[in-house]
């Protein structure tokens, strides 16, 4: 080979390839995990606070302003806030907010009700007595400030944080993150439904810590019959609420 065409091939052989269009600075596909991760709890956070309202619509620009994110972290997190049900994109119109209607409140509450069923049935058998005895301290100081007339914002707070720990810490025994994964956005899509329709007020307080009560005697007794029926009694209740019923 000739002597000039030596150095261009070893030239060739050293220059550094192209970058490509993804992996450029600024692209989307180079965005690192955990910042995808925290603009999504941004949204979900700016959602439940209601800073966003089920059926709004709004623009990527409106969501970086919103959750202080950038705009590629924001181009990221769409595609899996529809996958997941949380938004659609409307042709012509742009992106709109999960909405609160009948489909909503059927599909999701009977997805809690399969997945709720099941997991309260393997806890009964497998829930360690300190942890129900945990659980069942946080419902009884609940239900004493109540019988003490302390029914105040505070409270209601402190029993809606009970409720949905309860249920979380039933569903996650089962260690299956794909199920705790698709049953963490059923529970943003319950609470969407809860701001609206049954979120916990003063009136509701004493009856859902009576209803988890039921479930707890149940699963004192290891009586997985049992604590199926009271859950599935809570769950419909609430089913109910949400339906104006």
């Amino acid at each position: 080979m000739p002597r000039a065409d030596t150095k261009r091939a070893a030239k060739a052989r050293a220059k550094p390839p192209a970058r490509s269009p993804a992996a450029a600075p600024g692209k989307d596909a180079g965005l690192p995990a955990n910042l995808r991760d925290k603009a999504y709890r941004a949204f979900t956070r700016r959602l439940l606070s209601q800073q966003l309202k089920p059926g709004q619509f709004i623009s990527q620009r409106e969501l970086v302003e919103i959750t202080g994110f950038p705009l590629g972290a924001i181009r990221e997190l769409v595609p899996r806030l529809e996958a997941e049900g949380l938004i659609r994109t409307i042709p012509q119109r742009g992106m709109q907010i999960a909405q609160v209607d009948l489909s909503l409140i059927q599909q999701a509450f009977q997805f809690r009700l399969f997945i709720e069923r099941e997991a309260i049935a393997l806890f009964t058998a497998a829930a360690p007595d300190d942890v129900l005895a945990e659980l069942r301290g946080a419902h009884e100081r609940v239900l004493a400030r109540a019988s003490r007339g302390e029914i105040d914002a505070d409270l209601i707070d402190e029993a809606q944080r009970t409720d949905w720990s309860f249920h979380d810490r039933i569903v996650d025994s089962l260690n299956n993150a794909i199920i705790s994964n698709s049953y963490r956005v059923n529970s943003i899509k319950i609470r969407l439904i809860r701001q609206s329709q049954t979120r916990l007020a003063r009136d509701l307080v004493v009856p859902v810590m009576q209803d988890h009560m039921a479930v707890l005697d149940a699963l004192d007794a290891r009586d997985a019959d049992k604590a199926v029926a009271a859950l599935t009694k809570h769950i419909e209740s609430a089913r109910l609420r949400a339906l104006g019923l």
